[in-house]
């Protein structure tokens, strides 16, 4: 651990800003400094996009610098809960109606099964990295390490605003159920203030107050933490099952074609509602940045993660189909459709159990959702891409209180104003992005070492992955463009089946996991990747648009902060890195400076990290 002076130095000091231990690399320290870092960013730029990290450095000297370590409390069981509590939320209660009636009438039992497919190949590329890297940054660590520092900066940024995103839907509809709960309407308990934008204008203090008390627990404790998620989630699962059973003893199969038959919107509707219903098993990649706090990561991991999405999809299609096997699909209340289909069949009382269910699901998704991205955010700041301050865990709680603080604050601004519509889209989109990025970079785990893989075998695989990436675009351009050509989608598969099988068959995989490892590579990171990338065809303009926005946003960030501080703190450890390595071969131990426990990333060129693995 670092010493008493080594936080004092590294943490104090004037600062860009005058903003102190927010900003303590050296390009922050003056005006001049700043100046002269501005005029290196482009070379200061090619050399942070090709740099990689260690499996080493995330799991030692990054940790190192968060100053204590969290304590190791959760084991396959918390796990396993935790991922029901992370994704059980508003989105089964609350989208599905809308899916249903307005996009892929019955069929939609298939837009959540297919949806869950999609989430189960996604954790299981999760899941590798979750056993290989158990720490705290989650697809940050996964990205920094196997495609580079900028990437991953790119991929946080993203996964920061799903955060933020699913945070504030989840508070906001945990509002409109508590309405139900106590007989009033949502908006009854808002405030209307006409001078804002439409979407934006009601004003939801509860949001607020149930995202900063879940924060509360979050800080306080992960063990009690898990232990009330828990018991919460085991409420949850059993009203679900009363809600389905109860839904099929009043349900009539002919409403399964009636009026328009299964699938009145075709298959766009289908994998429309696909895309848009993935908002419902978002949260599952928060779980795995617990694995710093795992007794028994290479066990408790991919039976926690894997199980847990398991029951949540065989759970929401459940709920879809005695939904629409109650009333017809045209006739599904968009806003509360469970609520109105037992008021239907004469099952008045069960509108209390459905907002009873919600409120305890989507109490849990905010408790998880808290502690995940708070050590999402600690990874970050470990690296220094954001403010170093945020990494730092405190000694008594042993929980990162600083990152916790600041995404329920941002969380609850967000919820304050937005209203859901307008989130669900967004996440998704989010979402979907991040986990192709990661079944890329388990493609590059696999398939690329650098140093001992041929410049030609490297070729083959960046190849073979572009060939899987054009075919998979050609799904998604059918999808957005709504194409119903069978020629387009069976030209699109045979590509993608022969990039898959290039990675088959011309090469050789330079690596191998050492615990446990993703089944069936590369067909399962392929077919991830595909899946993802055709959803995003289904997603509309608005989606893309304020995506885009988002990621230009993170890059000028990246440009004017990010970039130097990473820059500086790589220059920094490659420093002392040398005396210390020399120390060691000569049985002595020199001291540890302010960047922690080694601190810092291989270097070659001398700020870019490189990974031996």
């Amino acid at each position: 651990m670092t010493t008493g002076e080594g936080k004092r130095s590294c943490c104090t000091g004037g600062g860009f800003f005058r903003l102190g231990k927010c900003f303590p690399e050296e390009s922050f320290q003056s005006w001049g400094n700043y100046a002269r870092a501005l005029r290196e960013t482009p070379s200061r730029l090619v050399d942070r996009i090709f740099a990689r990290s260690e499996d080493a450095l995330e799991l030692t000297e990054m940790k190192a610098r968060s100053l204590h370590e969290m304590k190791k409390t959760l084991t396959w069981w918390d796990i396993l809960w935790f991922g029901l509590g992370a994704v059980m939320g508003a989105g089964i209660f609350v989208l599905t109606g809308l899916e249903a009636r307005s996009v892929a009438g019955p069929a939609v039992i298939l837009s959540y099964l297919f949806s869950g497919i999609s989430a189960l190949l996604a954790i299981m590329c999760y899941t590798e990295f979750a056993v290989e890297i158990p720490v705290a940054g989650g697809s940050f660590a996964y990205l920094r390490v196997e495609m580079g520092d900028f990437m991953a900066f790119i991929a946080a940024g993203n996964i920061m605003l799903e955060y933020l995103v699913s945070g504030a839907a989840v508070s906001r509809a945990w509002t409109s159920y508590f309405a139900t709960l106590i007989n009033r309407r949502p908006d009854d308990l808002r405030i209307h203030v006409p001078s804002l934008a439409e979407n934006y204008n009601h004003l939801d203090p509860i949001s607020v107050g149930i995202t900063f008390l879940t924060g509360f627990g979050a800080v306080f404790s992960t063990k009690l933490s898990s232990r009330f998620n828990t018991a919460i989630a085991m409420t949850q699962v059993a009203i679900i099952l009363l809600i389905i059973v109860a839904g099929f003893t009043h349900a009539d199969p002919a409403n399964l074609t009636a009026p328009d038959g299964f699938a009145p919107y075709g298959f766009q509707g289908v994998f429309r509602a696909s895309a848009v219903l993935f908002f419902a098993y978002v949260g599952f990649d928060a779980v795995a940045c617990m694995a710093e706090e795992t007794k028994n990561p290479g066990r408790d991991l991919p039976i926690g993660l894997i199980g847990s999405i398991s029951i949540i999809t065989l759970l929401y299609c459940s709920m879809a189909l005695a939904l629409t096997m109650m009333q017809p699909y045209s006739t599904i209340d968009p806003d509360a459709p469970f609520t109105v289909a037992f008021d239907t069949v004469g099952l008045h009382w069960v509108k209390y159990l459905v907002a009873l269910g919600a409120l305890t699901g989507m109490t849990t998704v905010l408790l998880a959702a808290a502690i995940g991205q708070a050590r999402y955010v600690t990874h970050i700041a470990r690296s220094h891409l954001v403010p170093p301050c945020l990494a730092v865990v405190d000694g008594t709680r042993q929980t990162p209180v600083a990152a916790t603080v600041s995404m329920i604050v941002g969380i609850s601004a967000v919820s304050l104003f937005t209203e859901l519509g307008v989130l669900s889209d967004l996440l998704s989109m989010s979402t979907l992005v991040i986990f192709t990025l990661v079944a890329l970079a388990l493609f590059v785990r696999r398939y690329y070492v650098s140093g001992e893989t041929a410049a030609a075998d490297r070729n083959k695989m960046i190849g073979c992955i572009v060939v899987i990436l054009a075919a998979s675009l050609g799904f998604a351009v059918g999808t957005a463009l709504d194409v119903r050509s069978v020629p387009l989608y069976a030209v699109s598969g045979g590509v993608w089946f022969l990039g898959t099988l290039g990675l088959q068959l011309f090469l050789k995989k330079a690596r191998a996991p050492k615990v446990w490892g993703t089944p069936f590579v590369p067909w399962l990171p392929s077919a991830s990747i595909a899946i993802n990338i055709f959803l995003l065809g289904s997603l509309d303009k608005a989606s893309y648009l304020r995506f885009l926005l988002w990621t230009l946003f993170l890059f000028v960030y990246y440009l004017l902060f990010g970039l130097h501080a990473s820059y500086d703190m790589a220059k920094k450890a490659a420093q002392e890195r040398n005396p210390r390595e020399k120390a060691a071969e000569e049985g002595e131990a020199p001291p540890i400076a302010c960047g922690g426990r080694g601190g810092g990333e291989i270097q070659d060129p001398p700020a870019a990290e490189i990974s031996n693995n």
